[in-house]
């Protein structure tokens, strides 16, 4: 029978968050420089990046092993950006009848 030790299972999960989260916190590091040449704002950027360093917290939380999988340090999705999809309406064409034509 085999078992699994929940407690290597958190260490294992921060591990590959960590790991996922080094690439995306190297790309905020240059969003947030080039705000700062620009004297653009950087509230958003300092949101993310705390976002994304405290996505191991969330380990701790977790009480099973499909909670630990589904971690990510993903972007949730934040529906007031999201956008519906509206349909194109077409039209259908409808072209005259000439008398004489058949």
């Amino acid at each position: 029978m085999i078992t699994i030790d929940f407690s290597k299972a958190q260490a294992i999960t921060k591990d590959r968050l960590r790991a996922e989260r080094t690439p995306l916190l190297a790309a905020q590091d240059v969003v947030f420089q080039r705000a700062l040449e620009s004297n653009g704002d950087t509230a958003a950027v300092v949101a993310e990046k705390q976002r994304l360093r405290d996505v191991t917290k969330l380990v701790d939380t977790c009480t099973t092993l499909d909670e630990l999988r589904v971690l990510s340090c993903a972007a949730p999705v934040v529906a007031s950006v999201v956008e519906p999809v509206v349909e194109p309406v077409v039209e259908p064409v409808v072209e005259p009848i000439v008398e004489g034509e058949a």
